[in-house]
């Protein structure tokens, strides 16, 4: 469970800080955490020249016991920020990615 708590706060972390980054006047830009099922999303939301937008930025999940990027709509690697924080190659799977792309990209 400690693994757990420590990836969910390592995942918030960066996505508190993408969203300062990713900041804009008329878009709300949210955190979205959900701690009991670990779902974590970075979205921008709101309304752009009399038309509604809703993004998302970054998705992640826990699955059984590792961090899976669901999305990433940024040029961003979000890999090594993970690692930066004490999370491991071997527990963050790139699930955009394909099961058989997944084993050419070394995470």
């Amino acid at each position: 469970m400690l693994k757990i708590k420590k990836y969910q706060t390592a995942i918030t972390e960066i996505l508190e800080d993408y969203a300062a980054y990713f900041k804009e006047p008329d878009l709300d830009t949210q955190v979205i955490c959900d701690f009991k099922r670990n779902h974590f999303e970075l979205v921008k939301m709101g309304w752009q020249s009399g038309k509604r937008f809703h993004y998302c930025i970054f998705h992640f999940d826990i699955l059984d016991g590792k961090i899976w990027i669901q999305e990433n709509n940024t040029d961003i690697s979000i890999t090594p920020e993970l690692e930066a924080k004490g999370i491991s190659k071997a527990d963050i799977v790139l699930g955009v990615l394909s099961p058989r792309d997944r084993a050419y990209v070394g995470v």
